[in-house]
């Protein structure tokens, strides 16, 4: 049934595991995968009278930005290749990581998105928010949820 699936990654424990399922269903399915990295944009502050100014220059910020993005992008791809489950690598730049996840799988033609949900409740979900609630309401592709 999915053929192409978008595996959006942080890098953390939960993505980590999560990337491990997706793996685990995609080689099932016969189907490939993408990992997925929203790199987050140059951070733009304004700074008052006495204030510290950050050092590190936009250049600077997108190639350690760029060299996570790969380190975490390669840990999905490796276990890809452990399965024999093809695999593609794409990152983009955006802070807004919920349309960031939609936009890679439109770009990529998924016909799904495989993501973690991280588990917030209660009033910490409500203030923070959940990159995963965000994806299901907007997507129009479809999106498993795993737990």
């Amino acid at each position: 049934m999915f053929k192409h699936i978008l595996v959006p990654t942080d890098g953390s424990e939960l993505s980590q595991e999560t990337a491990r399922r997706a793996v685990s269903f995609a080689k099932e399915a016969g189907a490939r995968i993408t990992a997925f990295y929203a790199k987050p944009e140059y951070p733009v502050s304004y700074y008052g009278e006495g204030a510290l100014i950050d050092p590190t220059t936009p250049e600077k910020f997108a190639e350690l930005a760029e060299q996570q993005a790969q380190q975490t992008l390669d840990f999905v791809v490796d276990l890809c290749r452990s399965a024999g489950v093809p695999a593609d690598k794409l990152s983009i730049t955006s802070d807004i990581p919920y349309q960031a996840i939609i936009d890679g799988a439109a770009q990529s033609g998924c016909d799904l998105i495989f993501m973690a949900s991280h588990g917030r409740r209660g009033i910490t979900a409500l203030l923070l928010g959940s990159e995963t609630n965000k994806v299901l309401t907007h997507s129009k592709t479809p999106v498993l949820v795993y737990r």
